[in-house]
């Protein structure tokens, strides 16, 4: 059942996506056709505009009637400039979201011309596995010690629970100066985690210039002891996309890589006692998990969750 749950999902996104594919090349259209008019209408009051000075002059005289034209025409010139139509998609793309990606009406055009990869795993692990390592900070500066290069996290700025997950916000240090994680960002940064639903996740990276990079993690349990992991990556960064595709997809590769391990450890042991520990716990980084642990239970959540897809 589970399978079958997670093959409609994929139908429902390639439909939806090839609508968007549509709509959004709609709107290109619609929104080039208008400016192509409005540039077209420039030139065209300009020669309205000197024709009728020069009539108007050619007898060395203005009269009251001729000046009322000249004035009338010149306040329709200065209008037409005014009313120069907005560059829809392009004020889409521009459009500077705090974080949160998840596609809406407001901003679906420039997901679709931002998204740069998408992967997809089937995991022999638990579920909660690969929650408790999405949602625990510390495992940006352990697990992923390889990949990120000694990256360190020196505080946690914000801290938000919502109605169905929370959003964390939390500063990054690239410790080491030959860092090549430098290239994309600078050496301090915050960075955004939200929990949007049991199953989805976001990282919201700043780049440069306000770009970002957003991953978003969807992790899905089959059965109890097997998930299905989602990766879809989004970018406005001025990079040729084939060469970001590249980059992006080798950097995926190796955070999944060094996950395979600690989700390995994590499968040994008693995974439930951790999340009935973070109840308890204070720790700065683990409050997004903290959260997911109080909305979703700590005794048999993935077979809930499966129960849920059903």
């Amino acid at each position: 059942m589970s399978n079958h749950i997670v093959k409609n999902h994929e139908i429902a996104e390639d439909h939806s996506d090839q609508n968007s594919t549509i709509e959004l090349e709609f709107a290109v259209f619609i929104s080039k056709f208008k400016t192509g008019i409005w540039l077209v209408g420039i030139p065209s009051w300009i020669f309205g505009i000197t024709d009728r000075s020069v009539d108007a002059l050619a007898d060395g005289y203005l009269s009251g009637g001729e000046i009322f034209q000249l004035f009338t025409t010149s306040l329709f010139f200065l209008s037409w400039l005014y009313l120069k139509p907005e560059t829809t998609v392009n004020n889409l793309e521009n459009n500077q979201y705090s974080g949160c990606v998840c596609p809406n009406e407001a901003n679906k055009f420039a997901l679709k011309r931002r998204h740069m990869i998408s992967q997809e795993y089937i995991l022999p692990f638990p579920y909660l596995c690969q929650i408790y390592h999405l949602l625990n900070l510390k495992h940006l500066e352990t697990v992923h010690g390889l990949s990120l290069n000694n990256l360190k996290i020196l505080n946690i700025s914000h801290f938000q629970p919502t109605s169905i997950g929370g959003i964390i916000k939390f500063q990054t240090v690239l410790d080491s100066p030959v860092n090549a994680l430098r290239i994309w960002r600078q050496p301090i940064v915050e960075v955004d985690l939200i929990l949007h639903t049991p199953y989805t996740i976001e990282l919201s990276i700043p780049v440069y210039n306000g770009k970002r990079i957003v991953v978003i993690f969807q992790a899905f349990p089959l059965t109890e002891k097997e998930h299905q992991l989602f990766i879809d990556i989004y970018s406005d960064l001025d990079w040729p996309k084939p060469l970001l595709q590249i980059l992006l997809h080798f950097a995926s590769c190796l955070t999944l890589f060094e996950d395979l391990p600690y989700l390995r450890n994590l499968a040994e042991v008693n995974i439930e006692r951790l999340f009935k520990l973070s109840k308890f716990s204070n720790n700065a980084n683990t409050l997004l998990f903290k959260r997911f642990v109080e909305l979703y239970g700590t005794s048999g959540a993935t077979t809930k969750l499966i129960e849920g897809n059903h």
